[in-house]
């Protein structure tokens, strides 16, 4: 039994290496199995709910369903590693069985290094490796593919971490020196993915400046994972004409064209609740001759104009996957910060003059998972 396993584990593990180097959009399907979740929190905390929704979602076209037993969701309690891999682990272990590749949603090292035995085959940190340093290690010793997002904290302390000079430099460097710190613990260049943290120590407004400029953080040379799926950012440009914001399950229609524009601006996968619509999506976008462009649009380890930014080591990813995207605003919004331009802000990520038309006021800061 053990042989068997650990073949079919080396399988999956083939099949996510190739996804890491892809030129095609990659689609992470989120499942949940926490109760509090912000957006479908207690849906499926069910087992047998959990894995027929990851299934569903890999008959849908999700390449991973990333399973997450922790809720990052503004004032969430955090739970201890006993209770947070008592959920995840059944799940995994159940999908892995089932032929869908898993990634496991977690800032701690225990429940990583069991789910990974569990058979995932990715690990997506949203701490980027902060929360626990024994992080790198185990992503070292399991040779996965390891997603660093950019982080300054936890949840509850976040809306006073949402301040930026500009918060794609800022970003930018705080993700080279995560980068740093992952290579210099022997963690393969080829196993990095880069994530930008929308919603996490952010506030609307820096959620649009960074779609707006991915491409700069492409220039570290590494793929990029974007995740803006029902997030409130989105709820709040959709406001009713009374100022309520559109619940999560109205939000479906803005992700996709979020997660559409990020792949047409370079990004190499997308996390979503919504996995048959973005597939759809991004079949409409390939088809009308959009594929992603192959070759880099910057040095890693400097900024677009050439300045160094951020720590040397980042530029050891150099030509380590065959990933990049267009210089160009990739047909985002204009993002000036006028206050007709739905709370996107200055190049500083600095609010609109006015500050009311800020999508995201009332929830600043705050993150979504």
């Amino acid at each position: 039994m053990g042989v068997r396993w650990a073949r079919r584990r080396d399988r999956y593990r083939l099949v996510v290496t190739d996804l890491v180097r892809t030129r095609n959009p990659v689609v992470m399907g989120v499942l949940n199995v926490t109760p509090d979740s912000f957006s479908d929190g207690g849906r499926y905390a069910d087992l047998d709910a959990a894995v027929a929704h990851g299934v569903r979602l890999h008959g849908e076209g999700a390449h991973l369903v990333d399973v997450g037993g922790e809720s990052t969701r503004p004032g969430a309690d955090r739970v201890d590693p006993r209770t947070e891999a008592g959920r995840v682990l059944p799940v995994i272990r159940e999908l892995t069985a089932a032929g869908v590749p898993v990634s496991i949603d977690t800032t701690r090292a225990s429940v990583a290094e069991a789910a990974v035995a569990a058979g995932a085959v990715v690990v997506n940190d949203v701490s980027g490796g902060l929360a626990d340093p024994d992080m790198a290690r185990v992503a070292r010793d399991a040779g996965c593919p390891w997603v660093l997002m950019h982080w300054r904290g936890h949840s509850r302390g976040m809306r006073e971490l949402a301040s930026y000079t500009d918060v794609v430099v800022d970003v930018r460097t705080e993700l080279a020196q995560r980068v740093d710190d992952a290579l210099a613990a022997g963690v393969a260049a080829d196993r990095l993915v880069i994530d930008p943290g929308l919603g996490f120590a952010k506030t609307a407004a820096h959620n649009w400046e960074l779609s707006a400029r991915l491409p700069e953080l492409l220039t570290l040379g590494l793929p990029l994972l974007f995740g803006a799926s029902r997030k409130s950012y989105l709820g709040r440009l959709l406001a009713d004409p009374d100022g309520t914001p559109r619940d999560t399950d109205g939000r479906a229609a803005a992700t996709v064209a979020t997660s559409v524009l990020a792949v047409a601006a370079g990004a190499w996968g997308v996390r979503v609740h919504d996995v048959r619509g973005t597939v759809d999506a991004l079949a409409v976008w390939s088809a009308t001759g959009r594929p992603r462009l192959a070759a880099p649009t910057g040095t890693p380890g400097a900024d677009p104009t050439g300045r160094a930014v951020g720590p040397s080591e980042a530029g050891r990813a150099t030509g380590a996957l065959d990933h990049a995207g267009s210089p160009n605003d990739a047909g985002w919004p204009d993002h000036t910060g006028s206050p007709d331009n739905a709370g996107r802000p200055d190049s500083a990520g600095r609010p609109p003059p006015d500050g009311g038309n800020d999508p995201d006021r009332t929830v600043r800061g705050r993150a979504e998972r």
